[in-house]
């Protein structure tokens, strides 16, 4: 009777092995808006937009830069500002390490980036929150950031666009110093507006908080991306209070746009065709 050989090293039953290729990691995605499994080099090419759905994906802040903006043209402002850590705040850590960690994972010193750029030839100033640092909250530094970039914007007779990108308001970790910021912004806002300057506020998922009930809703004109939450407190806690089902789509652009808090929903792709055509329309 013929003997069966072992299994051995080399794999089974003494013929050769050779390992599995798995998929390498990041190149699929799942959709938050289908659950769709789909390819992120697709993704990417469409503006961080899913092929399936149109769901509007997260953008960093410097892949929002180069798609708003000409090629080369951003000057960066203020990017000396630094948060510091008036109230010693911890909570599950330190404050200033949560700082620390956050700088170095998202490589942003602040919720925040201000500047001056073009856009088809149009010289405007720019202000961008990004939700991957702290929620894109609005702490002391975002404040200043923003309120400089706001009174340059006077001073140089500059349209102003304020990209908002945050779920978490006004930054609790610096206490009444974070609120005073939604008063501070607004009041260099109403500034602006008396010098006769153009405010455009794109709101994007989510836009949430202070800064939903400060600056990203005092735009001349409040353009919104797709199904984005906007909104100031979330929608379970306005459930919890008053004590109703809330409506269908509650607290999204769509619902919104119904509502009149914003004057059009567009996509991600149209966004700079839509501000330079206000932009030439007001004369800016």
């Amino acid at each position: 009777m013929s003997s069966v050989p072992e299994p051995d090293e080399t794999g089974r039953n003494g013929h050769s092995h050779r390992p599995k290729r798995g998929v390498p990691e990041g190149l699929w995605l799942q959709c938050e808006g289908c659950s769709a499994t789909v390819y992120r080099k697709t993704v990417d090419s469409r503006m961080g937009v899913c092929p399936e759905c149109d769901y509007h994906f997260y953008v960093p802040t410097a892949e929002r830069i180069r798609q708003l903006l000409d090629e080369g043209s951003f000057e960066e402002w203020f990017a000396e500002l630094r948060p510091m850590d008036p109230l010693g705040f911890a909570d599950r850590k330190p404050y200033a390490e949560r700082l620390k960690a956050e700088q170095a994972r998202t490589g942003l010193s602040e919720a925040c980036v201000v500047g001056r750029g073009y856009m088809r030839g149009r010289p405007l100033a720019l202000g961008i929150t990004d939700s991957a640092f702290i929620m894109g909250s609005m702490g002391s530094v975002v404040g200043e950031k923003l309120t400089r970039t706001i009174e340059l914007a006077t001073e140089r007779e500059l349209s102003l666009v304020i990209v908002s990108g945050s779920g978490g308001g006004a930054r609790m970790h610096e206490g009444i110093l974070s609120l005073m910021q939604m008063g501070k912004v607004s009041a260099a806002l109403a500034r602006f507006h008396e010098a006769g300057g153009l405010f455009i506020s794109v709101m994007t998922n989510p836009t949430m908080g202070g800064v939903a009930a400060s600056f990203a809703s005092l735009g001349d004109v409040n353009f919104a991306e797709p199904k984005a939450l906007i909104g100031f407190a979330g929608p379970r806690v306005v459930e919890a209070t008053v004590k109703v089902p809330l409506p269908p789509g509650f607290q999204t652009s769509e619902f919104m746009l119904e509502h009149g808090f914003v004057d059009r929903i567009v996509a991600r792709a149209d966004l700079r065709s839509e501000i330079t055509r206000v932009i030439d329309y007001c004369g800016k």
